[in-house]
């Protein structure tokens, strides 16, 4: 399948330019996963779970370069307000932030006194909490941490306050996927893409509103048209998600205008470029972008 786009409602036309090259900037993974896009170094860094490595990519000069290996299975990666790597990590069933220094510090790496599953993807809001999935595939088998059995009473989302202080915030998912914040934070998108593991099972996105003081309610199904996993948005509130083999475009409604066909299971994406409007696309084998015509929500 050659990469393109699928124009579903017009206004489509108006976040793409048909005529940009869908790039691809690297293969050679077994699962890619987790971008994310580094500003000040101008690069962007992604997991390849079962290679148990991270990857970099420089933008100046289109080389890849290994970042991290072993890497804990990393997967699900995001860059905080000062500029930090957080990532969940399968293999040590944590997250944890890389400091400015290099060295690692563990964020969390248990809930009530017993580890997690396998942490899956994270982000970081902007009153400095951290919020992170917590599904099994890490420990349901050796392909991608280590299999192991679960000590949690099911698979839940997490939050870490800024005193360290975690709280069970979500626990109705089957596998808890990917997640994201609106652009002002009223609203949290949730995968649930627990149909790996429950036949008929969920693979849908669900959306909450979010409370001042970080309190969840709602979390209506948003949309069922794919095999989510990671997920962001645009300045404008337009969900960009991974779904089966393309990248699907909603407006804030629930209503899909367009998809960017890529051809291979697509991860996850991330917004990067020096104006944000440059979306990277992490899919099994490899990492792909593209240029687009709106501008990703600022998160960094």
């Amino acid at each position: 399948m050659t990469p393109g786009y699928n124009v579903i409602a017009d206004r489509f036309r108006d976040c793409v330019r048909l005529s940009a090259k869908i790039e691809r900037l690297y293969d050679g993974c077994r699962w890619a996963e987790g971008p994310a896009w580094f500003p000040a170094h101008r690069s962007l860094v992604w997991s390849d779970i079962p290679n148990d490595r991270m990857l970099r990519w420089d933008e100046a000069s289109g080389q890849v370069s290994v970042f991290r290996s072993p890497a804990n299975y990393s997967n699900g990666n995001t860059v905080d307000r000062q500029g930090r790597l957080v990532t969940c990590e399968h293999g040590g069933r944590r997250v944890t932030r890389t400091e400015i220094d290099g060295s690692v510090t563990v964020i969390t790496d248990r809930y009530d006194g017993k580890r997690y599953n396998s942490p899956n993807d994270v982000v970081v809001k902007s009153d400095g909490t951290i919020w992170f999935t917590d599904p099994t595939y890490g420990i349901d088998t050796d392909y991608e941490g280590h299999k192991a059995p679960a000590e949690q009473d099911g698979s839940h989302v997490y939050r870490v306050g800024v005193d360290g202080k975690v709280a069970r915030v979500l626990e109705d998912f089957v596998k808890p996927n990917g997640l994201a914040f609106s652009p002002d934070e009223t609203r949290l998108y949730v995968v649930d893409s627990g149909r790996t593991h429950v036949p008929d099972g969920p693979r849908h996105i669900r959306v909450f509103d979010v409370a001042a003081d970080g309190t969840l309610s709602g979390g209506g199904v948003f949309a069922d048209a794919g095999n989510y996993d990671g997920l962001r948005l645009d300045e404008d509130g337009r969900i960009w998600t991974s779904a089966t083999e393309a990248v699907h475009c909603y407006e804030p409604d629930g209503t899909l205008i367009g998809e960017i066909v890529i051809g291979e299971p697509v991860s996850n994406v991330c917004f990067g470029g020096p104006k944000r409007n440059r979306l990277f696309i992490t899919a099994t084998t490899s990492v792909y972008a593209v240029m687009l015509a709106v501008n990703g929500a600022k998160t960094f």
